[in-house]
């Protein structure tokens, strides 16, 4: 069962303060002074507001949700209003005042002094109000509780008799509807209702007004969801319904069923138990539309998990893990050049929640030779180093105990250097982080220590000495001995001259030149954060020269720096190097000697960088991999370029991508970056650290920025958004519209896409019901994040946002309430959405998705699709026989990406390969390439004619050897048996000896003829080999070239194939009438010819893998045939030398008489 989330948001308000007490209340603003004497403060129950009201005037309010501090002490500048609070309170004066400050930028703070009765009271205040500030729970309650809220307010604005004035209550709904509707309506439920009445509190009750608003703004949108759940057939949703509705729409299906198990009856019966204010529902176990509104607008169904705005992330990580809330020039309260410091910028950043601040330290000038902190040579006004010391000690650590870094950038003398350090020793006292942890050394190899174990710490950042160096000089100071040399001061108020820009560009490029030969980098991306340019307003081609903090650092304030050591950067190489220089490399200017740098060892984790945007970014651009890994183990700073005078900011998501920590902005300007880093931040408890995802945190982990496809090991998101309708955007009647963005991944990043139609003269209550935007693949959940952003459609105004991280967004349908454009809570405007998270699927695999998903109802889908083929006539192993027959790259679907599916697809893909090879197998119908058969050939047959002649005309010749011997020896026979008789004959020694002669020569003749027959007929059979041979291979060559024509014919198919897709894909995009906008049609072009590129690619590989094993399989067949060929040959070779050795072993004598 789906677990029960108590969103406890609330911090107990002490009863002193709900008691409330009578202060003098007093404003000075210029000129303009206002004092109201006895007035009855106090505070809600809830913590929502600070109130008050004197006798004849009316109420007033402060909302917590906008104060931002409250200090002990103020005293009016005015000396008569000064006067006046002395005489009545005495010399007690200022330990009875408290400074209320509140507003809803950094910038324009209001002050609201009051006078307590004593010093005590004063600190029961103090310390009363602080506890419940910056609550940011309170920030995220849901509509309902809004709602609440502004009832509250209303009731807080009385008249001076203590009444609700009817125009206070009509002003709420004035953006939508006419006031004699409102008016109308309050008659209704029979409350006063003229122009001028007023409503008695207690009839004026939190239901009366909770009636009032869905009279006024009928919840239209709400109601088409409750009929197409009911199917419109009942007044109630039943139990079955309620459960289908929570599980199919309100959760997200990536979730993991154990850790968010889905709503069963019991839970769903707790929802209706909950928020069904009817009791016979109730009792029925149903709901009411009232019921399904009243959980819609809850915190059970709140548009992110609220258990995020809890510290949630593992905090014992080493700092270079984290993205840490940063501030760039924290002082300036406006423009970079010509602006106003401030010290209450540093309370204001630092309440914030920022963790890290900017103090570009200068020589102070006048008697006491107090250090200032001014942007130098930029004619800004400057404040008191001390004075900023005091605000940090005061405000570091209200909103978040975890550590706190000041970046220093430092111009001052030594002898103003040691006031620095005496300041901070002194002011900020154990906060401050003089020597390193125990357990984290300074040392190579050793990481950074956790947030954790730096909780309430402040750490300096600012150029360190050699440590042989420091020991030596802190040892003489500690002795008295040390001697501060004349030095040459740096003068903050000097203005810029063409001729300090020459010079500084020259040495800049010197230290470039030096700087290429030590690490292959530029000096000219070493700006320091103060280097800031002119701007087009005062189009000047001078820009303010590069002044670097100074090396010449005082020991005491060296020996407080430990884990944000800064260096100027060697490059990634050199970080990541081994070696260390000894030396560094010095050159001399006009008798100056500058030192640069040496190259750090590698693996030094305390040592750090500065960027400006400039130059980050071009270390993004060929770098990027090399980045990510450096912000692994170092920390690295990020500012705003020189010519950003107007104060704007840059993007921060494009460094968070790499992994960069400190991503510094000006919080003096809220525009859409200041929106994005405060949006972000907002979580893990405002704590101002944030945990980097894991593969930009392990060093075993490779990540490119700019990747498109989706990282190992994340599961690429799908989202969808739907608004549908807003509530209270505009106080008043103007056109409205909405507009949807997310930033993350550049791949991920859609802006200026997605937008809603304009609901004219509505503010109050405007309907889009717009179709679903669709972020169809977000590759990186983690690191993207929604932006919602309300304009008015007469001059663009903002009228309210809202950042919302996609990892911590819940799916269904949900009330986001916005932001100011500083990012302050507005307690009613908010946007209905309906908002669908899924993991994202490829092209092709939502089949594959849904068996894995749900396999049961996919394999049932199956064979309800098989019963219905077989109705039609169709068998499953017809239908089988058909698909195993096509070519396997044929049939080949585009590579899903994920985990889990790249194991299905790799063995999908393996078994589509084997079948494949099958299936080609079966195709190869080639004929044998056997003896029997090359015997037929035409050429075979030539050789046996030719041999078979020549074969006769040898036997033609011997015969007739044989014809002529034989005459010669009948004639010799002949001779010698003339005249005599047989018996004379039989003793004739002639006779014998002539057969014996004629015998030998005829054997001899038969032998030679025999001999000459042997050699003939062996050639003949030799040659009958080699002709076989040859004819055996040119039949296996044919049938080569054969199978290498259908490849070609195959390849030439398949690509004509892939680029008729590539086509089609083109022109789906193209005339997708759901792709609107030019952009979203190039991203979903994008995607479709990435997934085609993987398509084709592993078809390729397929194709080229199955006709390689065909060659080969074919080879083996040819080498195979040879073989046997030979053996074939050989056998009648043996057979013929049997017989010859046969007549070798047995000769005979012959004798033709």
């Amino acid at each position: 069962m789906t677990k029960r989330f108590e969103f406890n948001w609330q911090i107990e308000v002490p009863s002193s303060l709900r008691q409330g007490c009578v202060f003098d209340r007093w404003t000075e603003e210029k000129d303009n002074t206002d004092l109201e004497l006895n007035c009855l403060f106090k505070v809600d129950e809830y913590g929502f507001f600070i109130y008050w009201q004197s006798e004849g005037k009316d109420g007033d309010v402060i909302e917590l949700c906008q104060v931002s501090d409250i200090r002990a002490g103020g005293l009016p500048r005015d000396p008569k209003l000064y006067d006046k609070l002395l005489t009545k309170h005495g010399e007690q004066l200022e330990e009875k005042c408290l400074t209320i400050c509140s507003g809803v930028d950094y910038t324009n703070i209001n002050y609201q002094h009051v006078v307590c009765p004593d010093p005590a009271t004063a600190k029961v205040w103090l310390d009363g109000i602080r506890s419940i500030t910056h609550n940011v729970k309170a920030n995220n309650v849901c509509p309902l509780t809004c709602l609440k809220k502004h009832w509250m307010r209303l009731r807080m604005l009385v008249d001076p008799n203590g009444k609700v004035p009817v125009k206070v209550v009509a002003r709420t709904f004035a953006s939508g509807k006419t006031e004699k509707l409102v008016y109308q309506c309050l008659a209704d439920l029979g409350l006063s209702s003229g122009k001028n009445d007023v409503i008695e509190p207690e009839d004026f009750t939190f239901d009366a007004f909770y009636a009032l608003y869905h009279k006024i703004c009928p919840r239209n949108d709400i109601e088409e969801l409750f009929q197409s759940i009911t199917q419109g057939k009942a007044d109630t949703i039943n139990l079955e319904q309620l459960v289908t509705f929570l599980n199919e729409k309100q959760r997200d299906p990536t979730l993991n069923e154990i850790l968010y198990p889905l709503y069963d009856e019991k839970r769903a019966l707790e929802i209706i138990h909950d928020y069904e204010q009817n009791e016979v529902a109730r009792n029925q176990k149903t709901m009411t539309k009232d019921g399904f509104i009243r959980y819609l607008m809850s915190d059970e169904n709140a548009p992110v998990f609220l258990d995020r705005l809890d510290v949630y992330m593992d905090m014992d990580q080493p700092l270079a893990h984290y993205y840490i809330n940063s501030s760039h020039n924290t002082y300036l309260s406006g423009r970079q050049f010509g602006g106003r410091s401030s010290v209450e910028m540093y309370r204001q950043v630092l309440l914030a929640g920022c963790r890290c601040v900017e103090l570009d330290c200068w020589d102070g000038k006048g008697e006491d030779e107090e250090p200032i902190i001014t942007h130098g040579k930029a004619m800004c006004t400057d404040i008191l180093f001390k004075d900023v010391i005091y605000a940090v000690r005061d405000t570091a650590f209200v909103t978040s105990e975890y550590p706190v870094i000041l970046s220093f950038e430092n111009h001052c003398s030594k002898k103003q250097q040691y006031k620095l350090a005496k300041y901070c020793d002194e002011i900020l006292g154990d906060l401050l982080l003089k020597e390193p942890l125990k357990e984290y050394p300074l040392e190579p190899g050793v990481s950074l220590p956790p947030p954790n174990m730096l909780k309430r710490k402040i750490l300096i950042k600012n150029k360190r000495l050699k440590p042989e160096v420091e020991k030596h000089e802190l040892e003489l100071f500690r002795q008295g001995q040390f001697v501060i040399e004349d030095e040459v001061k740096e003068d903050a108020s000097a203005p810029p001259s063409v001729a300090a820009v020459v010079e500084q560009q020259s040495v800049k490029e010197e230290v470039s030149t030096v700087e290429s030969v030590a690490s292959s980098t530029t000096g000219n991306q070493q700006q320091s954060s103060s280097s800031t340019g002119l701007g087009d307003t005062l189009e000047l081609a001078v820009v303010q020269p590069y002044t670097g903090s100074t090396t010449n650092v005082h020991p005491w304030l060296s020996s407080m720096v430990n884990y944000a050591q800064p260096i100027k950067f060697p490059g990634f190489d050199v970080a990541e190097r081994k070696a260390k220089l000894s030396h560094g490399y010095a050159f001399k200017r006009e008798k100056r000697f500058m030192i640069m740098p040496s190259c750090t060892e590698k693996n030094i984790h305390h040592n750090m960088s500065s960027f400006a945007e400039t130059a980050g970014l071009n270390y993004l651009k060929t770098q990027a991999i090399e980045f990510v890994n450096y912000n692994k183990r170092q920390m690295s700073r990020i500012y705003p370029k020189g010519t950003r005078a107007d104060s704007s900011n840059y993007m921060p998501q494009v460094f968070w991508n790499a992994g960069c920590q400190m991503v510094s902005l000006n919080f003096q300007t809220a525009d859409l970056p200041m929106q994005l880093n405060q949006g972000k931040f907002e979580y893990n408890g405002s704590s101002g650290y944030l945990l980097k995802p894991d593969f930009m945190r392990r060093a075993d982990r490779s990540f490119d920025p700019f990747a498109e496809s989706p990282v190992d090991g994340v599961i690429a998101t799908q989202c969808s958004v739907q608004v549908i309708a807003g509530q209270f955007l505009s106080d008043k009647k103007v056109g409205t519209y909405v507009e949807v963005e997310m930033y993350g991944l550049p791949t991920d990043t859609i802006r200026k896409e997605f937008r809603t139609r304009v609901v004219p003269a509505n503010g109050l209550n405007p309907v889009y019901n717009e179709e679903p935007f669709l972020f169809r693949k977000v590759v990186l959940p983690d690191l993207a994040a929604l932006r919602f952003a309300v304009y008015d459609e007469s001059n663009g105004k903002l009228l309210g946002q809202r950042i919302v991280p996609l990892d911590g967004l819940q799916s269904g349908y949900r009330h986001i309430s916005l932001r100011t454009e500083a990012n302050f809570p507005m307690s009613l405007p908010m946007l209905f959405c309906n908002i669908e998270i899924k993991i994202y699927v490829p092209d092709g695999y939502e089949g594959l998705m849904d068996a894995l998903t749900a396999p049961r109802a996919y394999k049932k889908s199956e064979n309800a699709s098989q019963n219905k083929m077989r109705g039609l006539g169709i068998e499953e192993s017809d239908n089988k026989g058909h698909s195993d027959s096509m070519p396997t790259h044929h049939r080949e679907a585009p590579k899903p990406r994920g985990k889990y599916l790249d194991i299905i697809f790799d063995l999908s893909t393996l078994s589509a390969c084997i079948c494949g090879l099958v299936v080609l197998s079966e195709e190869m119908k080639f004929n044998p390439i056997t003896a029997d058969v090359l015997r037929q050939e035409k050429g075979y047959q030539k050789v046996l004619r030719k041999q078979q002649k020549e074969l006769e005309s040898l036997k033609k010749r011997h015969q007739k050897e044989k014809l002529t011997v034989h005459k010669q020896h009948c004639a010799a026979i002949d001779k010698i048996i003339k005249g005599k008789n047989k018996a004379e004959l039989s003793r004739d020694p002639t006779v014998r000896r002539e057969v014996s002669e004629q015998t030998v020569q005829w054997s001899r003749l038969a032998d030679r003829q025999r001999r000459e027959e042997r050699d003939l007929v062996r050639s003949h059979l030799e040659e009958r080999r080699n002709t076989l041979r040859k004819l055996c291979v040119a039949a296996q060559l044919a049938q080569q070239k054969q199978l290498t024509a259908r490849h070609e014919r195959e390849i030439k198919e398949m690509n004509a194939r892939q680029a008729r897709l590539s086509v089609e894909s083109m022109r789906e995009v193209m005339n997708d009438k759901t792709l609107k906008t030019r952009g979203i049609k190039e991203g979903r072009l994008r995607e479709k010819q990435q997934n085609n590129t993987k398509k084709f690619m592993e078809e390729r590989k397929i194709a080229q893998m199955i006709q390689n094993r065909e060659k080969e399989k074919l080879k083996v067949i040819h080498e195979k045939q040879l073989e046997e060929l030979q053996k074939d040959m050989n056998a009648v070779m043996d057979m013929y030398n049997n017989e010859d050795m046969e007549y070798e072993l047995a000769p005979k004598t012959e004798c033709y008489v």
